[in-house]
């Protein structure tokens, strides 16, 4: 009985099977390629399982859609025909699954490359009788809606509704710098946050202490400016002319001045009191005998003797130590090194 090469149909040569001919046909029709476009099976895979083989009749490698699992606790591989065929693949096990092309139909020799399908994944995979390869599709124009399942290949145009993407996809990475709208991968990202962050930026954190290195993924950073606060670079004072420069006191510094203070002695004054004679008449008597009592004030003043003289200077304020800071502020900061 001949057979054909890729699905296997009985060829009935002219004037064959005689009375039996429908049945052939029905088979050939209602069967094999049936299942060939629309069959579907769950095979349940050894560690190394070549699909069953029939000529005329119905087998596993004929069908176009096919749910694997396994009976052991490993990933798996399974084998096709040396046919170009395509197939819809689910790994329904927890494991990777592989499929290959075997070199001999029947056999477990792989032909050529295979294609993993990850666990738990469906894929439309398809043979050029030595190799499988994963079926690329291109979708163009707007894809409207939700997207449940993956889309393997090159999409163009809009998509708009929710697209969710499983761990692990992966997409083109765009020039840094772009300011299209493409989609940014984690790469692209990732060189964004860098170029915010160059080697000698400083990172500041108001409440957590954790190392940037960690928080952003990328860079060698060191504590910085303990218990100092930044100021800008100036060319022309030579205190702010060099990054890093460091200087200040927490502490109040004096600057250099004198105190004047002006004492004045004034002079003093001794009074001398002197008594003279009085006449006793009840009337002055004039002439050269007559005889006066009377009383003469002298005032004397001198300038003269040494003044102990105590001068003192009134004193204000408080001690300098830390009252030398400007209003601030505590929070973490780090610099990158490289």
């Amino acid at each position: 009985m001949a057979t054909s090469d890729i699905l296997r149909l009985t060829l009935i040569a002219n004037g064959a099977e005689a009375g039996t001919w429908g049945d052939t046909t029905n088979t050939n029709l209602g069967t094999i390629l049936e299942d060939a476009i629309a069959g579907y099976a769950a095979i349940a895979s050894s560690a190394s399982q070549a699909f069953t083989i029939v000529d005329g009749a119905y087998d596993q490698a004929r069908l176009a859609m096919i749910r694997l699992t396994t009976t052991t606790a490993a990933n798996f591989a399974v084998y096709a025909p040396p046919v170009s065929k395509q197939y819809v693949i689910q790994n329904g096990s927890s494991y990777t699954a592989t499929i290959y092309n075997s070199t001999v139909a029947g056999n477990t020799t792989a032909a050529g490359a295979g294609v993993a399908i990850p666990a738990g994944k469906t894929m439309t995979v398809w043979s050029n009788g030595t190799d499988f390869l994963v079926q690329n599709s291109h979708v163009i124009g707007t894809v409207v809606g939700n997207v449940t399942g993956d889309l393997t290949g090159n999409v163009t145009g809009n998509i708009n509704g929710v697209v969710t993407a499983t761990a692990g996809s992966t997409a083109v990475t765009q020039t840094f710098g772009d300011n299209d709208t493409s989609i940014a991968t984690t790469a692209f990202v990732q060189a964004a946050l860098q170029a915010l962050h160059p080697v000698g930026s400083i990172y500041i954190n108001a409440t957590n202490s954790t190392n940037p290195g960690t928080l952003l993924g990328f860079g060698t950073w060191t504590a910085f400016g303990a218990g100092r606060v930044p100021v800008g670079f100036n060319a022309g004072n030579p205190l702010f002319d060099t990054a890093e420069e460091t200087g200040g006191s927490a502490d109040a510094i004096t600057v250099a001045h004198t105190h004047t203070a002006t004492s004045t002695d004034s002079g003093h004054t001794h009074t001398v009191v002197q008594e003279g004679g009085r006449n006793t008449s009840s009337s002055y008597q004039n002439g050269p005998n007559a005889t006066f009592r009377g009383e003469v004030n002298t005032t004397l003043t001198t300038n003269t003797g040494t003044a102990n003289i105590t001068t003192t200077v009134a004193s204000s304020g408080s001690s300098g130590t830390n009252a030398n800071y400007q209003p601030y502020i505590t929070v973490y900061m780090w610099k990158r090194t490289a």
